[in-house]
């Protein structure tokens, strides 16, 4: 079965704690809500510590085009996602040559051509490599990519491939907008660039080393849902579409959801031991737990990522990903790995450490 050998990630270099955030929130939404310190509790009371930008918070108090936003995505999503790429295989030694293809998974900006082609032109990677550009996923795209790369490399079992996420999610911030649902954004979303060496059944690895092997997938869409989340592009960009029953619609959709996925590998959820759950937000973890029946402990991994980065969208679950491998997991330890997004959909992997 594929498995995955290699994450490596790039860090935004302006770091944002949440007191300073919360600051700039308040001089930006105290004009438009009465109860402004009320609301800006989700900033103390939602786990995250700091987040990591491509801009210094200075630019945001500022108005930008959309265009001065997307040049800045593409030029900002070729150098981040060129350093994730060199990290990721730097750590297994191999070659870009060997790369059979590239999964590009982003919600926060447009590019054509898309960003792995401009990479191409940086790194050495061979001219007949395919590319696969995903956009439109948001946070569930992470899971998404793991998901189709899965698929590839069981299609073709010698291949080698690579998932890159980057989700630059503070150039979408829109310094007019003041409904709650983009003061809950301001809260949440970082940038965040990973990638991920994905291999098919047929190419050797360290033998000392242990992976997560994939055993399956599944994707699900919840019909009729679609003012759930996702952006509303309007002559201004991109703005945030965020319900605030999010939480209620994961504790009660979830559990069925991964029952029946681990039905048809003749699996429960009581075999599972390592949660790669996308940490939205606090209640999203605590929705995770109520429709799941896990204690916080499972969580361990999400919570410190979400406490690090915060949300960043698709990149989020492999930061999650990242940090259980490097956890080094039993052999045998079977894993979960879930991530939801626009739709609203869920992505859903099976996973088995060997």
């Amino acid at each position: 079965m594929p498995k995955i050998i290699s994450i490596g990630t790039s860090i935004p270099k302006y770091e944002i704690d949440q007191v300073t955030a919360a600051k700039f929130a308040e001089e930006l939404f105290e004009e438009s809500f009465k109860d402004i310190s009320r609301l800006l509790t989700v900033f103390q009371n939602g786990l995250i510590e700091k987040r990591h930008f491509v801009r210094d918070i200075e630019w945001f108090k500022q108005r930008h085009s959309i265009k001065e936003k997307n040049d800045i995505y593409i030029h900002e999503a070729v150098a981040y996602g060129t350093e994730a790429i060199n990290s990721c295989l730097l750590k297994e030694s191999v070659p870009f040559e060997d790369i059979e293809a590239i999964f590009f998974i982003s919600t926060t900006g447009f590019s054509t051509p898309s960003i792995e082609a401009r990479i191409m032109n940086i790194l050495p990677f061979s001219p007949f490599t395919k590319r696969i550009p995903i956009w439109g996923l948001g946070c569930a795209g992470g899971a998404a990519g793991l998901s189709r790369a899965y698929e590839y490399c069981l299609a073709f079992p010698k291949a080698k491939v690579l998932i890159l996420c980057v989700e630059l999610c503070s150039l979408t911030f829109q310094k007019n907008d003041r409904s709650k649902s983009n003061l809950i954004g301001t809260s949440l979303f970082a940038d965040g660039i990973a990638c991920v060496l994905m291999v098919g059944d047929e190419v050797k690895t360290n033998s000392e080393a242990t992976y997560p092997k994939l055993l399956g997938s599944q994707s699900t869409l919840m019909k009729e849902s679609e003012d759930v989340m996702g952006w509303e592009i309007r002559d201004g960009g991109l703005y945030v579409v965020f319900s605030r029953d999010i939480p209620n619609i994961i504790t009660d959709w979830l559990g069925p959801n991964v029952e029946r996925f681990l039905a048809r590998y003749h699996r429960k959820k009581n075999d599972l031991s390592q949660f790669v759950l996308h940490p939205g937000g606090l209640k999203i973890l605590d929705a995770y737990q109520k429709s799941l029946g896990i204690d916080a402990q499972k969580l361990s991994a999400s919570q410190k990522v979400l406490k690090e980065y915060g949300n960043m969208s698709s990149a989020t679950v492999i930061y999650v990903l990242k940090e259980i491998m490097e956890s080094n997991p039993s052999k045998g330890d079977l894993g979960l790995a879930a991530a939801m997004g626009p739709g609203f959909s869920s992505e859903m992997l099976l996973m088995e450490w060997e």
